[in-house]
């Protein structure tokens, strides 16, 4: 990945990796009704920002622009999950399991899921 997305650019990149190629217009409605109040104009600057940096890609060939992400989601959040894990817990995915159980009440189906992966994880390495 060339640069990390700030707070902003991953809430653009979500909506595009949700609902696919967009218009900025259709990105800046999503922002006003998901996140918070946000002027076309800033939308805008910061998707061309966005594809200066090679996040994005824009497609000029029609009236309207449609960008798509340039960056994978699974890459990117498991590259933004690395740093946190090895920012905030010394690197220790353990850590982050606990305080995220142990803050929240985890439902049994949850809990059922993760058992799950964890017996997939553990058949896997045998």
């Amino acid at each position: 990945m060339q640069s990390e997305p700030t707070k902003s650019e991953l809430e653009i990149l979500q909506i595009l990796w949700e609902f696919g190629p967009s218009t900025v217009r259709f990105v800046n409605d999503t922002l006003n009704e998901q996140k918070r109040a946000v002027q076309y104009t800033s939308t805008l600057k910061l998707m061309q920002i966005m594809t200066e940096k090679e996040m994005l890609v824009s497609d000029k060939t029609n009236m309207k622009h449609i960008y798509t992400p340039a960056i994978e989601e699974k890459k990117t959040k498991g590259f933004l999950l690395d740093k946190f894990v090895d920012t905030l817990y010394n690197g220790s995915s353990s850590s982050l399991m606990m305080q995220l159980l142990g803050n929240k009440k985890t439902s049994k189906k949850e809990l059922d899921e993760i058992r799950n992966l964890l017996d997939k994880l553990d058949n896997d390495q045998l």
